[in-house]
């Protein structure tokens, strides 16, 4: 150890111990500062090139009328071309809850008019007064 310290004095470099936990202890003489902010400015460039994916949602009611719900099929189809994923939620209002299959088979048929370009990652789902379905383009739309 005391050897490894002395090299890196003479070459004016950081003795970095690499594996501590290994019997010998495994060190390596570098410019500790130069690695660490290469290390930050890969950081970075990854982060920077990193594709966040938008969400948007599209929301509707079990008296939505068909005309409506094409205009926003329109909406999604354009999101999902962009490359965008895109939420469809239906609201119940009063006693509509007690009929959860009218949201559903209004979700089902949101997403066969999106179904040449989108395919659905979560099935219709019932969470309180709203049941939600999540769409996503297909790979070759984006």
């Amino acid at each position: 150890m005391r050897e490894a310290q002395d090299i890196a004095n003479a070459a004016e470099l950081d003795l970095v111990e690499v594996a501590p936990n290994s019997d010998p202890p495994v060190c390596r003489v570098m410019d500790f500062s130069k690695f660490s902010y290469e290390k930050k400015k890969q950081q970075r460039d990854a982060r920077k090139k990193q594709k966040t994916v938008e969400i948007k949602a599209v929301r509707l009611k079990v008296k939505t009328s068909p005309f409506h719900m094409e205009l926003d099929v329109k909406r999604a189809r354009k999101w999902l071309e962009e490359g965008k994923k895109v939420r469809a939620q239906v609201r119940f209002i009063a006693r509509e809850i007690s009929y959860p299959e009218l949201g559903e088979a209004m979700l089902n048929r949101f997403a066969e008019g999106l179904s040449d370009i989108a395919t659905v990652e979560e099935k219709p789902t019932l969470q309180g007064w709203t049941m939600t379905m999540m769409l996503t383009p297909t790979a070759g739309t984006a």
